[in-house]
């Protein structure tokens, strides 16, 4: 059975020099440079629309062009180890997550053992109106402590897991450089990363 092929999407971006992508406050050298808040915001949201599998295609249109660098080469690095460095801290964010859900569910459930154990030692003790009030608030109190681990293991950790393969596919997206309609000397590979827009982007899907 023949596979269908990746859906392609295109994000062209149009800045009047690459230093407008990175963040100016940051004094690392260019190829460990943060990448500018809005354009890291950008890109990841317009990521965020397609499967974590499609095949990404960023052209970064560059009014000023570096004459004495290969500009796409330097792009795809940067911008490589930007959302690899994404990825990694959203994989810490994870696991401390995980680590957080299983210690709240250990204590809520022991809470909710203590107060159902309560509930049980008060129903044998009356059955007044009081009595009945303090079982029922006992139990629907332990019962509410379980809201964090059910919280944290039914919906926050997808989010994270998403955005993880989000940056992973950025990472690995098609990059090119260009100044006008003259691409920069040298093409990225497949091993390559996104960019982003401080002036106007266009998104083609194919």
């Amino acid at each position: 059975m023949k596979k269908s092929p990746l859906s392609v999407h295109h994000l062209e971006l149009r800045v009047i020099e690459l230093m407008q992508l990175f963040n100016s406050l940051d004094p690392t050298p260019f190829l460990n440079k943060d990448l500018d808040r809005s354009a890291e915001a950008y890109i990841e949201n317009w990521a965020l629309l397609f499967p974590a599998n499609s095949r990404l295609h960023i052209t970064i249109h560059v009014e000023h062009l570096p004459g004495d660098s290969n500009a796409t080469a330097l792009m795809t690095e940067a911008i490589h180890n930007h959302f690899a460095y994404k990825a990694e801290l959203a994989h810490g964010e994870l696991r401390q997550l995980l680590r957080r859900g299983r210690a709240s569910l250990f204590i809520g459930l022991a809470f909710v053992a203590a107060c159902l154990i309560a509930a049980d030692a008060i129903a044998q003790i009356g059955t007044g109106s009081v009595a009945t009030i303090a079982r029922e608030s006992l139990t629907i109190i332990g019962w509410v402590a379980m809201w964090r681990p059910i919280e944290i293991f039914l919906y926050d950790w997808w989010p994270l897991v998403r955005r993880i393969d989000v940056y992973k596919n950025i990472r690995y997206a098609r990059v090119r450089v260009m100044q006008g309609n003259k691409t920069s000397s040298l093409h990225a590979g497949t091993d390559t990363a996104g960019t982003s827009p401080l002036r106007t982007g266009q998104v083609r899907d194919h």
